[in-house]
């Protein structure tokens, strides 16, 4: 009980600054073009940003290998996700179905993991979760980039290998491998950057939130499985599977993973329902209708993994 009042602490920290950022649209304030401008500055700037800045620190060899652990654990998390969408999205058209198995695959472990992370696990969450968005990234621009759109192009090589979360670690692994000291004039930017990421991210999906039209998702059964195999189903079989990793691997390192998996569908799905042309109102409305039931699912799942990781 104690573990979920703490989480559930923090997710209502960032439910308030959802709620600022959709009073923004409600008020004008924050116009819709100018909230695309912020997405763009999250996804390009302050992601990697946020990815460099956790690895400023010593090396220690303990970490390293954590570091390593996680990324094998985030890339095969998904893998099995890819393959339970493939198993249980099968029905509906193409343009629908292929939103709903990238809304199974793909969480918002940036926008909404980070945060989290740092709030609950502290600095190591950051440097752990990192891993998940490398992951992340690696298989949006590859398979989730196919599956968006389908036989209209091939998959670039310098998409693979030139996303935000690997600018982020090609820029702070070295610095943490080689412990190389950061003068302030590099690190006190980076530092104000990375700290950018919680109240744009939160603001920018509030912004979403208030905008979205629900009511497809309220009227699909296939969106509904789609959002509680996201938010429920899979981040379980995430926990289930790192149980007998306890005590083998830091415990701080299972947390962050547990955190990016249970996140609700990620912003970049929406964004690529809309560049491909696909069903771009269903994207949207997941990405937001998951954001809300989040703020229930998120805080016992983490609450069941810290008390059995």
């Amino acid at each position: 009980m104690e573990n979920l009042i703490a989480v559930a602490r923090q997710v209502a920290v960032l439910f308030a600054l959802i709620g600022v950022g959709a009073a923004t649209r409600w008020t004008g304030i924050l116009k819709d073009a100018a909230a695309e401008g912020l997405v763009d500055l999250l996804v390009i700037v302050v992601t990697p940003c946020v990815i460099a800045n956790s690895f400023v620190r010593p090396f220690e060899p303990s970490m390293a290998g954590g570091l390593a652990a996680a990324f094998a654990i985030a890339f095969a998390a998904h893998v099995a996700a890819i393959f339970l969408a493939k198993a249980l999205v099968r029905k509906g058209a193409a343009d629908t179905r292929c939103v709903l198995r990238m809304t199974v695959v793909f969480s918002n472990a940036g926008f909404m993991g980070i945060p989290l992370e740092q709030a609950i696990i502290g600095a190591d969450g950051v440097f752990y979760g990192s891993a998940y968005i490398v992951a992340f990234n690696l298989f949006m621009w590859t398979w989730g980039l196919r599956e968006m759109q389908g036989d209209r192009g091939g998959v670039g090589m310098r998409r693979i290998l030139v996303n935000p979360g690997t600018v982020g670690l090609a820029a702070g692994l070295p610095v943490f491998l080689l412990s190389i000291p950061l003068p302030a004039v590099v690190s006190a930017p980076l530092g104000h950057m990375a700290d950018l990421n919680t109240p744009l991210a939160m603001i920018v999906i509030g912004h979403s939130l208030a905008r979205a039209n629900l009511g497809k998702v309220l009227r699909c059964g296939a969106a509904h499985f789609a959002a509680f195999l996201r938010l429920v189903a899979f981040p379980l079989l995430v926990v289930a599977a790192l149980v007998p990793l306890r005590g083998r691997v830091p415990r701080d390192m299972l947390l962050a993973v547990v955190v990016a998996a249970s996140a609700p569908v990620a912003a970049m799905v929406s964004m690529f329902a809309t560049r491909f042309r696909r069903d771009v109102d269903t994207a949207a409305a997941l990405v937001s209708g998951t954001t809300l039931a989040s703020v229930a699912t998120m805080p016992p799942v983490i609450a069941l993994a810290m008390k059995l990781l």
